[in-house]
């Protein structure tokens, strides 16, 4: 990543009052926090309890019935805020164009909008697989990788656009823990090394506190608590305390 990138600052975000329904169906029920400029802050919770639906919100795929999104302050309804603020987001799948090479999949964004040279982007690309560690595989096709590998390749067509805020959907579904492992160690350093704020939605328990600044634990489609690691650990709920030691190889969690 080139030194401009390291000198921007991550953005601010606050969700108050959310409240969302579907058919009558209340799914978020009025849904409060806040995310500091450059932290990693996970919503972390079972199935069904309506992270999908807040991150949907999140990304503007969705229109809350109460309650406001806002930016550095400012409202995600605003027609300003998409060129004023840059985000990014991850998707569950990766979402990489098999017909593509990894570097053409990374590099999609510039070249598509025409924002630098060919060569320009072809630098920028190397440099940018290079930061999620996978220097030299720019020529190479998605299905001749891992799975860990390709959601660190979706990371890097994220960064490409250099990010204020980059919204994780399950970025470890469906990875063996050593891959899961890599792509948690990923989202720690970018932290530190482009001071992005990142928000991850997981039901991954060892991700959330593996990496996770703060934890929001969502269930029901309220936010049972927020706190560090340690003090989601402490908290003395029935509800987080089932989902936290559930054996998910034995139980569902849709049934927590």
């Amino acid at each position: 990543m080139n030194d401009a990138t390291n000198s921007h600052s991550g953005v601010s975000l606050q969700v108050s009052h959310l409240r969302k329904s579907f058919n009558g169906d209340e799914v978020l029920r009025g849904i409060d926090f806040t995310v500091q400029p450059g932290e990693i802050f996970v919503i972390m919770g079972p199935s069904g309890s309506g992270k999908s639906v807040l991150l949907k919100h999140l990304i503007g795929l969705e229109s809350p019935d109460e309650g406001e999104i806002l930016i550095n302050g400012e409202s995600v309804q605003s027609s300003e805020i998409a060129a004023k603020y840059r985000m990014a987001l991850v998707f569950q799948s990766g979402a990489l164009l098999n017909s593509l090479t990894v570097g053409e999949n990374v590099g999609l964004y510039l070249t598509e909008h025409r924002l630098k040279p060919p060569e320009e982007i072809a630098r920028v690309v190397a440099e940018t697989l290079a930061v999620v560690g996978l220097k030299d595989t720019a020529d190479k096709m998605p299905n001749d990788l891992s799975g860990g590998m390709k959601k660190r390749v979706a990371i890097a067509r994220a960064l490409i656009i250099e990010p204020q805020l980059i919204l994780y959907d399950e970025p470890t579904s469906e990875l063996d823990p050593l891959s899961a492992g890599v792509v948690g160690r990923e989202i720690v350093k970018l932290k530190q090394r482009i001071h992005v704020t990142s928000l991850v939605v997981s039901h991954d328990r060892d991700l959330a506190f593996g990496i996770a600044d703060r934890i929001a634990v969502i269930n029901d489609g309220r936010i049972l608590t927020i706190g560090t690691p340690e003090e989601v650990k402490r908290f003395n709920d029935p509800v987080l305390q089932k989902f936290l030691h559930a054996d998910f190889q034995h139980e569902s969690p849709q049934n927590l």
